[in-house]
């Protein structure tokens, strides 16, 4: 698939294939979308079709600015605090949908997920197209999220109509996603860049969603697109080895082999020689570099044919960590050792 790197043409390009119903791969400061006229009913199908994405996985609708946001939903002054403080940005707020956005978009929900991505490249396409994008992240369902274009064309080459190129995204996790739940009341429902310690700055009251931190029951609806399936997750196994470090660390290292991969920190890397593969998310205590540097971690475990395990410290709780925390627990699929 040819790649198109953002120049005026390839914008244009790129509006007018939205406004026909195409599908177009673009960046944004978090992860790359895959982009879809989120007024038509069929656009929105196509992308599930792409993904393999099931249709009652709700996909997050795009807008050049938050002031747009009322034409397609129902907003209220919690809005308008939260637009105003955390938009353009990493940022989705669920809100009651209006009848303009297809139920194929929603999952069937009567609710919407918007956001307004701060990327100049995603701004500039969504200007030009004008309308809405529905967009959720532009990997097979279920893989590790795209954080350049490479890892698009690996996924979904020959099943979408074009790429925009903007090089490696800034974050690399996808955007916090809240629900307002009352005046002064919101649910944290997906971790992100937007922490729960800033949305506390902000709102009077901000709970966190059970489907964040634990594994939901079977028949069990989470709030918020992306967070009811194992999710990013490498073809091989996925191990998270929590409790004190020194002791997560050794507990790994006594596991080592050609066969094994292991997630670290730099100050970690020297212990695990002996292992098939070492990716390092940066210091230990840089929780920023860990979100940016995750997904392309995961995605190197299956390049490398050998590795047939991974091994991964458990993150902490706290800032931009919950959101690594979040993203290796789904790409576990919960599987947790907790040393005492």
């Amino acid at each position: 698939m040819k790649t198109f790197y953002g120049t005026e043409a390839d914008i244009d390009r790129a509006a007018t294939l939205l406004r026909e119903g195409g599908l177009v791969a673009f960046p944004t400061e978090t992860v790359y979308g895959l982009g879809g006229n989120a007024l038509l009913a069929d656009a929105a199908e196509r992308i599930y079709l792409a993904k393999g994405r099931p249709g009652d996985n709700p996909l997050i609708v795009h807008l050049a600015q938050a002031a747009d946001a009322d034409r397609y939903c129902i907003t209220n002054a919690l809005f308008e605090r939260l637009a105003e403080a955390f938009m353009p940005g990493p940022f989705t707020v669920i809100l009651p949908k209006r009848d303009c956005i297809p139920s194929s978009v929603t999952g069937g929900l009567d609710t919407v997920a918007v956001r307004v991505p701060s990327h100049p490249l995603a701004h500039q396409l969504i200007a030009r197209a004008g309308l809405p994008v529905a967009a959720p992240s532009a990997n097979l369902s279920g893989r590790p999220s795209p954080t350049c274009a490479d890892h698009v064309r690996e996924d979904l080459d020959g099943r979408i109509d074009m790429i925009l190129d903007g090089g490696t995204c800034e974050i690399g996790v996808e955007s916090t996603i809240v629900r307002i739940d009352g005046p002064d009341t919101l649910t944290l429902c997906r971790p992100g860049a937007v922490t729960y310690e800033q949305l506390c700055t902000v709102c009077g009251e901000v709970r966190i969603d059970r489907a964040v931190t634990e594994k939901l029951a079977d028949g069990e609806r989470p709030a918020a697109p992306g967070m009811q399936y194992r999710h990013y997750a490498p073809a091989s196994p996925v191990t998270l080895i929590g409790g004190e470090h020194a002791r997560a660390a050794a507990y790994i290292a006594d596991r080592l082999s050609a066969q094994v991969g292991v997630l670290c920190y730099d100050e970690d890397v020297g212990r695990f020689s002996e292992a098939g593969l070492v990716r390092s998310l940066g210091a230990r205590d840089d929780a920023a570099s860990h979100a940016h540097a995750l997904f392309d971690a995961l995605r190197a475990f299956d390049a490398h044919p050998g590795i047939k395990e991974i091994y991964s410290f458990l993150p902490d709780m706290q800032g931009m960590s919950l959101a690594v925390f979040n993203r290796l627990l789904k790409a576990a699929g919960f599987q947790v050792i907790l040393l005492k």
